[in-house]
């Protein structure tokens, strides 16, 4: 097994946060149009806040910072 990079991680997780953004809105209306806009909403929130973090491997433990405080001191 390769050796863990986490920084790799967090490119992957910006990679799914853009195709979300990309998703194309299948041919639903009505509620099941909005709960796939709820969740697409929700996907691309998760994927963005771990694609905003700063990674690391503290004593085997992987560390996230995430800022949440909206400025750009990470």
């Amino acid at each position: 097994m390769a050796a863990f990079d986490p920084n790799e991680m967090i490119e992957r997780f910006k990679d799914r946060a853009a195709s979300v953004k990309r998703r194309s809105l299948p041919p639903v209306s009505g509620e099941e149009r909005q709960a796939f806009l709820n969740q697409a909403q929700s996907d691309f929130q998760d994927f963005a806040i771990i694609g905003d973090a700063v990674a690391s491997v503290e004593d085997g433990v992987l560390v996230l910072r995430v800022n949440l405080a909206g400025d750009s001191k990470k």
